[in-house]
């Protein structure tokens, strides 16, 4: 296998998601590095792909610079690295980002055998729109720090993914729908891919309440709908415009308030035109 560095995907909960690149690259790569060497090794021998000598390294937020330092090392000497984590994509709020960086500065080649992710999977579950999204990872642990964070998605024009602990969800539930408003759409999504994976969607205020009486277990995706507005009013619409056309031209001032409205630019046009004869 070329030399390089190649960050695997590894399943989320079903051993059977992994990728056959995957496999190849785990039975090929002259060394073998992971979040969780354990879990990565029972991985293995689950899918019978044998060490042959190759130890697993450890690689994780607290592993310090040496083992950082090794994997370069290994890269600058021609041989082929593999980084896993625990679960899912590395990066995806799991280490690897400094290694990523690092390597590619040093101008070497850095690619990915791609697999499971527990955020596509729940957006694909969630029943939310899909088109826009952005995730935010874990939230902070402390609540006037979480509502700070919240504060700044609020207006975030996708749909909000969280990972969250199933012991702070209720609280997490509650928050949301103080900051972001208890009626909107939401799903929680526990245990993808799992024997006991399921996925509960309602508004947040119901969400929080049911949580709240009965805690869950297991690996949790946070799904949030954007925000919605309500119907845009002419009486509005006239008086942006006729703020706007003080300083803008007409065509300018149309397309400057149909964006702050997320409206379509035609009939705010028009609009504008009745406004500048007038």
């Amino acid at each position: 296998m070329p030399a390089g560095l190649y960050f695997v995907g590894t399943p989320i909960g079903s051993a059977r998601d992994i990728t056959l690149r995957a496999l190849d690259v785990l039975a090929s790569a002259e060394v073998i590095a992971a979040e969780d060497t354990r879990s990565l090794r029972h991985l293995l021998d689950i899918h019978g792909v044998p060490l042959d000598g190759r130890r697993v390294l450890a690689y994780h937020d607290h592993s310090g610079a040496g083992a950082q330092a090794r994997l370069l090392q290994a890269l600058a000497e021609g041989k082929s690295v593999a980084y896993a984590s625990e679960a899912g994509m590395p990066l995806i709020a799991d280490p690897g980002f400094e290694l990523s960086r690092a390597a590619a500065e040093a101008g070497h080649m850095v690619t990915c055998a791609p697999g499971p992710s527990a955020v596509l999977t729940a957006l694909t579950l969630a029943g939310l729109p899909t088109d826009a999204f952005f995730f935010a990872g874990f939230l902070p642990n402390a609540a006037a720090a979480r509502k700070t964070r919240l504060e700044t998605l609020r207006g975030v024009p996708g749909t909000l993914v969280f990972y969250e602990s199933p012991k702070r969800l209720a609280a997490s539930l509650r928050d949301m729908a103080a900051v972001l408003g208890g009626d909107r759409p939401a799903a929680v999504c526990r245990e993808l891919t799992k024997k006991f994976e399921e996925v509960r969607r309602d508004t947040l205020a119901d969400l929080a309440e049911a949580l709240a009486e009965a805690p869950v277990k297991g690996e949790v995706v946070l799904l949030v709908d954007r925000a919605r507005s309500g119907p845009v009013k002419e009486s509005d619409l006239e008086q942006d415009l006729l703020a706007a056309i003080e300083t803008h031209s007409v065509r300018d001032a149309a397309d400057l308030v149909a964006r702050m409205h997320d409206v379509p630019r035609r009939p705010v046009y028009q609009l504008a035109l009745k406004l500048g004869k007038g």
